[in-house]
């Protein structure tokens, strides 16, 4: 997935800002989507959809920091950034302490709104192959027997064959060959590999 396959969610109950922020993106070649409210954004968005949320903070009926907390609760980790027709301190300080990367002033500059939309897909990019990283190591991890996993758990630990052949009560060669099974099946070549995988996993 890459910057250009995302798009900017833009939802603001303000006509105008709507149609300036539209403009804006798709003249800098990003792909926009705008929404007068929060529920008719959450009726059109899916979970899995590469982007960034440009967010009005006040807004009828589902405000942006309620539309942010429920964004939470829902595991959707999507970066925004909210927009505010009133300098408001506490609710801005409240925004970014949920996770907003930033709180922009209307009427805001263009080119910052820029700046922080682009900032917004990278980091979005970013988290996504992270998690996707993550899913498969996972899978991965999954694949494996329980003795393998308790090879595997002893050879990050730092155990010799010796060792671990005493402490499962088996020979060194069925050691061996677990080693070289869980190691195919990780796709690794090396004990750092395979820490590397564990550590990856969380």
């Amino acid at each position: 997935m890459n910057v250009a396959a995302s798009t900017v969610f833009v939802v603001d109950d303000d006509g105008s800002t709507r149609e300036l922020l539209t403009f804006l993106m798709k003249r800098n070649d990003l792909a926009v989507e705008a929404f007068p409210d929060a529920a008719s954004f959450l009726a059109a968005y899916g979970a899995d959809r590469p982007g960034c949320l440009v967010l009005d903070l006040n807004m009828p009926g589902m405000s942006g920091l309620d539309l942010q907390q429920y964004l939470k609760e829902q595991g959707v980790l999507l970066p925004v950034i909210f927009l505010s027709g009133r300098a408001d301190i506490p609710k801005a300080v409240q925004a970014v302490r949920e996770g907003a990367i930033d709180f922009i002033e209307k009427p805001f500059d263009y080119k910052l709104v820029l700046e922080r939309v682009r900032d917004c897909l990278e980091r979005d990019r970013v988290a996504r192959a992270g998690r996707d990283r993550k899913r498969l190591v996972a899978e991965k991890l999954h694949a494996l027997t329980q003795r393998e996993r308790e090879v595997l758990d002893l050879v990050v630990a730092g155990k010799l064959n010796r060792e671990i052949a005493e402490a499962l009560d088996i020979s060194i060669k069925t050691v061996e060959a677990h080693r070289a099974r869980l190691m195919e099946k990780l796709e690794v070549d090396s004990v750092a590999g395979l820490v590397q995988v564990v550590v990856a996993a969380g």
